[in-house]
């Protein structure tokens, strides 16, 4: 394995993480206990939840993923050997279930944060995320910005005051952001330098072969201010497998029991994933450990986030840490990037 550091911390992490949403649903609780087990032997030391996981959200199933890390860390022993990020949902209007108001306010981070806690059986979190903006922005795969009635107030300031709160108690160790975009890095940013609030550490944001927009704004701002990605969906819900460009059915992937879920299903990502096929295989390289290496070596990239239902799926995507593409690999990953930019937005 090979690690890296959270920024302006001294926090080591695995330059892999291991994703859970799929803990509750697709995955029983013996099988996330297996998968935890298989990575912390890899060497996989750093675990991404959020309250409302499993995915796909539901009353039903809400803070299942957290409870099954929960059983884990008490069966195991381990919790002091894992870095542990999770996250509060920001507003959605489906999500009532969760608690009386989705928003940060100082209430809803509490109570958010206290519940997570019991979840999973800890008296702490190293990073604690803002899974969305409560304001309007693109994210999500929104193309185009109107803000004409976006009713937010800036309350940046007080989220962090609150944040701040728990880590003088001890609740959580750093503060991360998720689906942000520049303005809103840099928004979180200012009140650390003139008013002396939490530094924001991490950013979790999409980041693949089907979805390079963080490039376009947000590596500098990051790498300028030493804020640290954590990649998600960097196998875009198995598209960079090339499993579904054979025409073979799998029933029991994500994107057939999940059908709501069409980020990766556009005829350009499609299009898109078969010319990034053609480069693995014309350098003799397994399709879905050059998705993830192209991830794992970017250097603003501080952990790629993998998720899996089998363990051979897991075994595979935790051995991408050992390839490296050639410069002659990453220019023929940019010819298509050239022709179709972004197809998964």
């Amino acid at each position: 394995m090979k690690y890296t550091t959270i920024p302006n911390t001294d926090i080591k992490v695995s330059k892999i993480n291991l994703g859970t949403m799929t803990f509750g649903q697709q995955n029983t609780e013996a099988e996330g206990h297996a998968q935890m087990d298989y990575a912390l032997e890899r060497g996989v030391n750093f675990f991404d939840t959020a309250e409302m996981y499993s995915i796909p959200a539901s009353k039903e199933t809400y803070g299942s993923t957290e409870k099954i890390i929960g059983t884990w860390f008490k069966k195991s022993g381990k919790r002091e050997d894992v870095v542990l990020a999770t996250k509060i949902a920001g507003p959605n209007d489906n999500f009532g279930y969760m608690r009386e108001k989705i928003d940060f306010s100082p209430a809803s981070l509490k109570y958010a944060l206290d519940q997570s806690l019991q979840r999973l059986q800890t008296d702490y979190v190293d990073i604690y995320q803002l899974h969305w903006p409560e304001r309007k922005t693109n994210c999500f795969g929104q193309r185009g910005l109107k803000l004409q009635d976006d009713a937010w107030e800036d309350n940046i300031h007080e989220v962090l005051q609150t944040l701040d709160g728990f880590i003088k108690e001890g609740k959580i160790k750093h503060v991360g952001l998720s689906n942000e975009n520049p303005w809103g890095i840099m928004r979180f940013l200012e009140e650390n330098k003139y008013n002396n609030l939490p530094r924001v550490k991490t950013i979790q944001n999409p980041y693949s072969l089907l979805n390079r927009l963080f490039e376009n704004a947000s590596v500098e701002v990051c790498m300028r201010e030493n804020v640290g990605l954590l990649a998600y969906s960097p196998m875009a819900f198995g598209v960079l497998s090339g499993k579904f460009l054979s025409g073979e059915k799998h029933p029991n992937s994500r994107l057939n029991l999940f059908p709501q879920y069409t980020r990766y299903s556009s005829e350009q990502s499609t299009k898109a994933a078969r010319m990034y096929q053609e480069i693995a295989n014309k350098h003799g390289l397994n399709f879905a450990q050059m998705s993830l290496a192209f991830v794992n070596q970017q250097p603003f990239v501080t952990s790629t986030i993998i998720g899996a239902t089998t363990m051979e799926q897991l075994k595979e995507n935790i051995d991408s840490i050992n390839i490296t593409l050639s410069d002659e690999v990453i220019a023929d990953i940019n010819a298509v990037h050239a022709i179709i930019p972004d197809p998964a937005p």
